[in-house]
């Protein structure tokens, strides 16, 4: 049973604010239009932030790691303890992610949501009901109470940034094996066949692609997942625990009224459950770029999503998001710091 919070309507967007943006925005020295999404991203921030000056300079990083059983069945290019070495190299400042973070100015928390890791790492939460999933090639990938702890999981990872609150948040997701685990919930949730969601992941050849793709199809056949299975049913069935954390974490700060960049394919799909779990949350999620892997076309055409950027990257971590950050923090700033054409004497368009 899933918890009472989960499924409680997400606050508003300010509809005063976006129409002042956008009356604001007709004002600027520019063609109107002229700054094509630059413009839209001020507009929209403004109306999720309820404010005439949006801003995304306080925007916090939050990291969710988790082991998969089903990547026993050679569904990754790296084997399992590739996800407990990169938690060290995160808290070390050595991943990608960690580099973005540290010269975007943007804390970022790591968080052990379920990898197989025993032994504290300095720098690096532990909030796990388990360690790793079980396959779910034979068996339900978590238990119910095991979903409804990673949706808190999440819940507190936003609990922990609300002082003082983010201007956004960017999510991320580290585990070797999770492209595999969010093929399958993005195939049951939208009805897709599993050849045509599943990528490369971390780097699979064709004929690795294909068995990939046979290990999920088998695997909705065995758990019964269809379009129409409860959200929940299918996040047991087949997720990971990141993924659920991360699905918490977006419904989370949506009802904090916190903007969520999401990142790529796998934390689009916990935002597609999280949107199926919530539909109110929706307005509150902003899309940063389109992955190279393949199936994430079809969840962003799901949610109704344009990314920002298109640089064919697939390594997570939410370095996707992180990129797209300093585009977000442009838009604001020409939003807010343009003359308009009163202020700069500068003859405005004629009607």
């Amino acid at each position: 049973m899933l918890p009472e919070w989960i499924s409680l309507e997400c606050p508003a967007t300010s509809e005063r604010h976006r129409q002042s943006a956008l009356a604001r925005q007709a004002q600027l020295t520019k063609p109107l239009g002229a700054l094509g999404r630059l413009e839209e991203i001020a507009v929209e921030l403004a109306a999720l932030q309820a404010t005439d000056r949006p801003v995304a300079e306080r925007a916090p990083i939050i990291l969710f790691a988790g082991d998969h059983g089903i990547a026993a069945r050679g569904v990754s290019a790296y084997p399992p303890e590739v996800t407990v070495q990169m938690l060290h190299n995160f808290a070390g400042g050595g991943a990608a992610i960690s580099v973005l973070a540290r010269t975007l100015g943007c804390p970022l928390e790591v968080v052990d949501a379920g990898t197989l890791g025993d032994q504290p790492i300095p720098g690096v939460i532990v909030d796990k009901p388990r360690r790793g999933t079980r396959d779910f090639g034979v068996e339900t990938a978590l238990t119910s109470e095991e979903v409804a702890f990673a949706l808190a999981c999440g819940q507190r990872a936003i609990a922990r940034q609300a002082e003082p609150k983010p201007q956004l948040v960017i999510l991320g997701e580290m585990g070797i094996g999770n492209t595999t685990s969010a093929s399958a919930i993005a195939a049951a949730l939208l009805g897709w066949p599993a050849a045509e969601i599943v990528g490369s992941g971390t780097g699979l050849d064709g004929e690795r692609r294909a068995r990939k793709a046979r290990v999920i199809a088998d695997a909705l056949a065995l758990h019964g997942l269809e379009v129409g299975t409860p959200v929940e049913t299918v996040l047991a069935a087949v997720g990971g625990l990141e993924i659920v954390a991360m699905t918490g974490a977006i419904i989370a700060a949506a009802r904090m009224g916190v903007p969520v960049l999401i990142d790529g394919f796998i934390v689009s799909v916990a935002a597609l459950a999280a949107v199926k779990l919530n539909p109110s949350c929706r307005p509150w999620l902003l899309f940063s770029h389109r992955s190279a892997e393949l199936g994430h076309r079809v969840v962003l055409d799901a949610l109704g999503a344009r990314p920002l950027i298109d640089l064919d990257l697939r390594l997570g971590e939410a370095s996707g998001a992180a990129t797209a950050l300093p585009l977000l923090r442009l838009a604001c700033a020409l939003h807010n710091e343009m003359a308009t054409f009163a202020e700069a004497a500068v003859s405005g368009r004629d009607s």
